[in-house]
């Protein structure tokens, strides 16, 4: 699974080759919690054991500065 490079914070953004089915999306890891955000427009899909904090700002703006990076991978 191809992971996003350089985004700092505790959240390991990543996506999975083959979901390409579905709307560009990334999903965030931190410790043993797992989201999936859409990326366009920026939303949450799914989540499993983030707070509603961590759900929050800071998490959708780094989903927001690694949809830019990403969105290039996606259609390659």
């Amino acid at each position: 699974m191809p992971s996003v490079k350089n985004i700092s914070g505790p959240y390991r953004f990543f996506f999975y080759s083959f979901d390409c089915a579905e709307p560009m999306h990334v999903h965030a890891q931190r410790e043993r919690m797992t989201c999936k955000f859409w990326l366009e427009p920026v939303a949450l899909a799914a989540n499993q054991g983030f707070s509603s904090r961590d759900q929050g700002t800071s998490l959708r703006l780094a989903v927001a500065a690694a949809s830019r990076r990403r969105s290039f991978a996606w259609r390659r």
